[in-house]
């Protein structure tokens, strides 16, 4: 297989990476919460969160749905009201997680979070300028920012792992149990294909090894494009 056919179909992994970590950055399904149901045939509150916003869901409970845990499960129908945390919205009287720390937890995973996009769209414009004839040389700086974005992407994944074991383990908070969901995956899957293809296209940038025993990696003759 030729190398621009290696590039091209790393860089289609790459936009699939893309993809699902600005799906998680966009979304507010990172984390389901639920507090104890008190009894059963009445109105209990869960919620879910993700970088920028809290949502809480007011549903209802009846014997056959519930589980013997928590309220829930989230997708039952219910009335739900999202907004934006504070600290990222000053100007709006919008609810704030009961732990003071929770904060410090949020804007950093947010952060990192931002951190990742902007190597995306960097190593995105390496390895476009990477399709030019004689550019190959740009494949090693795009194959670095794809993996700093798959690391950044891990990161601020585990920050928020921290905050909702955090969230669980506080006596200042009604929730008692908790559930990764689907934007949690998609930060997951981002971190992943991001990093893996990274590594790729560092790889893809080596010069071809030598097939003969005396052969240096310089004398060996550069692979058909």
């Amino acid at each position: 297989m030729h190398k621009r056919t290696k590039v091209k179909i790393t860089f289609f992994v790459i936009l699939v990476g893309m993809a699902s970590m600005f799906t998680a950055v966009v979304t507010d399904h990172w984390a389901v919460l639920s507090p104890q149901v008190e009894q059963v045939n009445a109105t209990c509150e869960a919620a879910h969160f993700g970088l920028w916003r809290l949502c809480k869901k007011a549903i209802y409970i009846s014997e056959a749905d519930y589980n013997g845990k928590g309220c829930g499960p989230i997708s039952l129908p219910g009335a739900e009201n999202c907004t934006y945390f504070k600290h990222f919205n000053p100007g709006d009287e919008s609810e704030i997680f009961e732990v003071k720390t929770q904060k410090e937890y949020n804007i950093s995973a947010a952060a990192i979070a931002i951190f990742s996009l902007a190597f995306m769209i960097l190593g995105t414009l390496c390895l476009m300028c990477s399709f030019k004839k004689g550019n190959d040389y740009i494949l090693k700086p795009a194959g670095m920012f794809f993996a700093f974005a798959g690391l950044c992407a891990v990161i601020s994944v585990e920050v928020m792992r921290q905050s909702v074991k955090r969230m669980i383990e506080s006596e200042d908070t009604i929730w008692i149990d908790y559930s990764y969901s689907w934007s949690f995956a998609c930060a997951c899957a981002g971190f992943c294909l991001l990093f893996l293809s990274g590594l790729g296209l560092l790889l893809l940038s080596m010069p071809r090894m030598p097939q003969n025993p005396w052969e240096s990696c310089m004398d060996a003759e550069h692979e058909v494009e």
